[in-house]
């Protein structure tokens, strides 16, 4: 894999080395009358979240701030992944979602401050990206259920904690400033992040308020190898499209038996991004008399992102003279090299070598504003109520741009094609490379699509607690929760993949030529060993230029407007091709109710009793926690989804799916309800020894996008057929019972070993569905009287475009039957289209989430040892998480087969020293490989693998002792520049590389 650069290895040196001198120096300087070392931040942090876990009713694991404002890492999930059982996803080299005991980011309910959040994702996963670090006091995570917790956790709940001025008395206040430097952006620069938080309380400390916020931007870039079409499975006899010839036309060592994967369509991608993050919270508390708490709080999370996307690719065409691909792997076979070679007679026969530019941005916003009252009614009843309103909201930064674009310029020069696995990085190549540039470029099809979520949480709560005796007390309390989602989505699309315009429309654009193997680490196959291996022309060399100066272009060079029936909400330019109204085609639209527009409301109402006993037994104190928990649940969901009139045959391998016919809404509903107990057992059998026992059922509803209900159907075929996705609001929970067995072993201050094991017997599990349509009752040109005229005519290894050229020239008079021709009169590609009466009906594929009947049982283990080495300032951290479902995906399949997506085993270990004001941590974090995504799609049906990863942190702080209250710090994320790859059936066929580089900040904070 790739090789790490040496500077890396040199500053992970230089902070070794600092470290253990700086804190020598701090050990011998020491005096020797301080016997008391003040609990404060690294030890102070470890030591609370100790106590948290230690005085807890269930298996909780917690992380508290090193100080006020000042969380151990920058980014909250980089936090909770040292915790056993928790692993995360990254986005863009950042923290961004979590899987806990194998479970998703879906699986997991997240609170602030008790309270669900509304989300933009679509679904149920929480993006931690979003959320400030500093703004944090706290996190915990529930591993096992408790009746008074909101459910819908079957991983874990993790409760997020903010600061509340009555509980922190006095006057109160940090602010900090930062500067990072993200090394993987080629574009960006330094960057300012800012943060602060000030509280007071006043009236003998009856009235507080708190108020924080924080300011960040960011700039980071990507580069990376994709596969995102994947590689096309077939079984060893196909020797038609997506498969190779038999025997030696095939390759070396063309496989025989078994199956075999083809690559479709490798791009290197180099993306640009720009993030701005602004959070804020307003705490009101006020205590009129002792026993009454009232507190007002609003929140708000605000981001922007900005981003730049520009990739290089071939499309295989499954044609050509293949003979020098070599094979390996039978009878899961794979290519080793995979080669195209074409026959060049005239212009025609190039294929097109492809720049794909886009620009897009994306403004997401989360408000909240709550009410919580507390009132100890006498000294043995407590009564809250909690109330609070939330909404949230993603939407494009730019309407023109919309939330993803796309704009294909194709430069029809190509003489071969050619995917070399055998290097680090996989190696792209082409033939008569030198002629791919602007000069040689036209317009080819485009894209604008546009994301809308709107997301709104009603949340009351009232609950209580009453105290029997000293040993006995009872929980009790009920709530109502609606959750509002509303989704909505365009797509303005050209269906022009075959290419309109001349070479030459984008000449005039400033362009700025780069290469791009020197951008990775790793060095690409280079098709050592083919006969011909000097005419192959490694893919090194990209294009950049301004997004908007692209689309300016276009315009002009499209002689003709053509989309799918959606048109965008711009005016075309004067004197360009527009919609009938003057409408653009290379911008988003707002027409929601022309594509997707769809909403869910889903109602859960709840009541729980849980009855809490603390004694002893023969001298070892122990308690007991019972509990109850009812919820019924309703969902509405209605949803508009567009129709289609006819299937255009307009590129060589694919088919577009157009002629706008109009907008269906239908509503459904669903309900259901769930009984959840469960029971907590600890017991301390020797001083300082736990030993906790749980048992429960949990629930995880499915996320908002499978609720939601319609159909939706992909606009783009190919011979392997046609696709779609309907919703289903009838989805139940998945359910969970779940056993937890645990001891810990408090030996010294500060200083603990844990060791649990965890099982879990889930059923309900919400699996992809597949069901045959004949929606809209297209005519499908791939499967008529001309195309099977064409294969007669040519024989089944024809390739298509050898059959779209025979209909064009044998059925020009067919008026379904459009071909183009070039200013020299040659053929140029046309338009085929569906014929209802010597046509076939298309079939579409759904897919569509359905409950399974199977359950499957999760277990693990989980071990954790944190020690502090006496009053050495010294400290560590070491566990392990062990995962299996006893579900394996079987990769010699051609179908979808049952595995668990995200199950990984997991590692942590961190040393640090925290000591008169010098405080240093270096962390190691593993996740072992895991099955990351079930796709299905046809020939393109796949497991996707996301291999193994480490990553390593550092952060270094010194409180200065001229200024007190004043802390520099220097902080690095990932300083060994590791990536993230992801693979299918076998690790040789590479989905993705990605590189995200290192990220260093350098900061100051102050508290007083």
């Amino acid at each position: 894999m790739f090789k790490k650069k040496l500077i890396s290895t040199a500053i992970l040196t230089a902070i070794s080395t600092a470290g253990v001198s700086s804190l020598s120096y701090a050990e011998e300087s020491a005096t020797d009358d301080i016997e008391i070392i003040q609990v404060s931040g690294i030890r102070g942090s470890l030591q609370r979240s100790m106590d948290i876990k230690r005085d807890s009713s269930g298996i909780v694991d917690a992380i508290s701030a090193e100080d006020m404002g000042k969380f151990p890492d920058t980014n909250l999930a980089e936090s909770l992944q040292r915790i056993t059982g928790v692993s995360i996803d990254r986005s863009g080299g950042e923290g961004s979602r979590v899987t806990v005991r194998g479970f998703g980011p879906a699986n997991n309910l997240i609170t602030l401050n008790g309270r669900q959040l509304p989300n933009t994702t679509g679904n149920r996963t929480f993006d931690f990206a979003n959320v400030a670090s500093e703004s944090v006091s706290g996190v915990e995570v529930y591993k096992t259920s408790d009746a008074s917790v909101t459910s819908g956790g079957i991983g874990a709940t993790i409760n997020l904690t903010t600061h509340k001025p009555l509980s922190s008395p006095g006057i109160k206040a940090t602010f900090g400033v930062k500067a990072v430097d993200d090394q993987s952006t080629e574009q960006g620069s330094v960057t300012p992040e800012l943060s602060g938080l000030y509280s007071q309380t006043f009236a003998d400390d009856k009235f507080g308020i708190s108020i924080s916020g924080s300011y960040q931007e960011r700039e980071s870039g990507m580069q990376q190898f994709l596969q995102d079409q994947g590689y096309r499975a077939s079984d060893a006899s196909n020797t038609g499209w997506g498969g190779v010839p038999a025997g030696a036309e095939g390759g070396m060592n063309r496989p025989t038996t078994g199956i075999y994967s083809n690559p479709q369509q490798p791009r290197y991608v180099f993306q640009e991004s720009q993030r701005e993050r602004l959070n804020g919270q307003l705490v009101l508390q006020y205590q009129p008399v002792e026993n009454v708490t009232a507190t007002l709080d609003y929140t708000t999370f605000r981001t922007n992102v900005e981003e730049q996307y520009t990739d290089a690719s071939v499309w295989f065409n499954y044609a050509g003279d293949r003979s020098e691909s070599v094979w390996a792997g039978e009878p899961n076979s794979y290519p080793l090299i995979y080669s195209e070679i074409y026959e060049i007679n005239s212009p025609a026969d190039y294929a097109d070598t492809s720049l794909t530019v886009g620009a897009w941005g994306r403004k997401e916003t989360t408000d909240s504003l709550g009410l919580n009252l507390e009132w100890s009614v006498t000294d043995k009843l407590n009564l809250e109520f909690d109330h609070h309103s939330s909404k949230a909201q993603m939407k494009a930064s730019d309407p023109r741009h919309g939330t993803r674009n796309n704009i294909q310029l194709p430069s029809y020069t190509r003489t071969r094609s050619g995917l070399d696995l055998t290097g680090e990085l996989p190696g792209i190549a082409t033939g008569n490379l030198e002629n791919f540039n602007p000069d040689t470029m036209r317009l080819s099809g485009s894209w604008f699509a546009n994301d809308k979520y709107d997301s709104e949480i009603d949340q009351t709560q009232v609950s209580g607690e009453y105290f029997i005796d000293d040993n006995l007390s009872i929980d009790f309390g009920a709530s109502v929760n609606t959750v509002n989602n509303h989704y909505r989505h365009t797509q303005v699309q050209r269906p022009d993949w075959g290419g309109v315009g001349v070479e030459g429309d984008f000449s005039d654009i400033d362009w700025r030529q780069d290469t791009i193997l020197d951008k990775f680490q790793a060095k690409a196959g280079n098709f050592e060993g083919t006969a011909t291996q000097a005419d192959y022309d490694l893919f090194n060399t990209i294009f950049f230029a301004d997004f908007d100066s692209i689309v300016n272009a276009a315009e002009y060079a499209d002689p003709t407007a053509n989309v799918d029936g959606v048109w965008g909400d711009c005016k075309a330019a004067a004197g360009a091709a527009a919609g009938p109204n003057g409408e653009g085609q290379f911008c988003a639209s707002t027409n929601w109710d022309a594509d997707t527009n769809r909403f869910t409301e889903e109602k859960t109402k709840a009541a729980f009793l849980q009855v809490n006993y603390k004694g002893d037994y023969k001298d070892m104190f122990f308690d007991l926690q019972v509990g109850i928990r009812y919820e019924k649940t309703d969902v509405y969901s209605q949803a508009s989804a567009p129709g289609y009139s006819r299937i255009e045959w307009n590129e060589d391998t694919a088919t577009s799916v157009t002629g706008l016919t109009g907008i269906e809404t239908l509503s459904q509903s669903a309900d259901y309800d769930q009984i959840l107990p469960n029971i907590n057992f600890n017991i301390e059998v020797v001083e300082d020894v736990m030993v906790r026992a749980a048992a429960s059922k949990t629930i995880s509803r499915a996320g908002y996008n499978a609720l939601l209900g319609g159909t939706s159907v992909n606009t783009g075929g190919s011979l392997s057929g046609y696709s779609g996705n309907s919703g289903n609001p009838g989805l139940e929970p998945l359910e969970s019972i779940n056993f937890d067995i645990s001891s810990e072993w408090y030996y010294s201050e500060g200083s603990y070993v844990s060791f649990g094991y965890f099982k879990k017997d889930v059923s309900n599990w919400i699996t992809t569905g597949t069901v045959d349509s004949n929606i809209f009752n297209l005519a499908d040109p791939l499967n008529g009287e001309k195309f099977n005229a064409a294969v007669n005519a040519l024989g089944a290894n024809a390739s298509n475009e050898q059959i779209r050229t025979y209909i064009f020239e044998n059925f020009a008079d067919d008026p379904n039957v459009q071909p183009k021709f070039d200013e020299n009169g040659e053929l140029d590609g046309g338009t085929i289209i569906g014929d209802p009466a010597t046509d076939e009906t298309a079939n579409f594929r759904l897919n569509v989430p359905v409950n399974g009947d199977t359950e499957h049982t999760i277990d693990g283990f989980e071990f954790n040892v944190q020690h502090l080495f006496g009053e050495s300032g010294f400290g560590g951290i070491v566990n392990y998480t062990m995962v299996d479902s006893g579900l394996e995906y079987d990769n010699d399949s051609l179908e979808d087969t049952e595995a668990l997506v995200g199950l990984s085993d997991t590692a942590n270990v961190v040393f640090f020293y925290d000591k008169e004001g010098l405080q240093a941590r270096i962390a190691y974090n593993w996740r072992d490989a895991f099955l990351n995504e079930r796709r299905v799609n046809g020939d393109l049906t796949a497991p996707i693998y996301t291999d193994e990863y480490y990553q390593i942190d550092f952060n270094i702080s010194y409180e200065v002792p001229a200024v007190e209250g004043l802390t520099v710090f220097i902080e690095g994320i990932n300083i060994t520049d590791e990536y993230v790859t992801s693979y299918g059936r076998k690790q040789e066929l590479i989905y993705n590389i990605t590189q995200t580089g290192s990220r260093y900040g350098l900061g100051v904070r102050y508290n007083f």
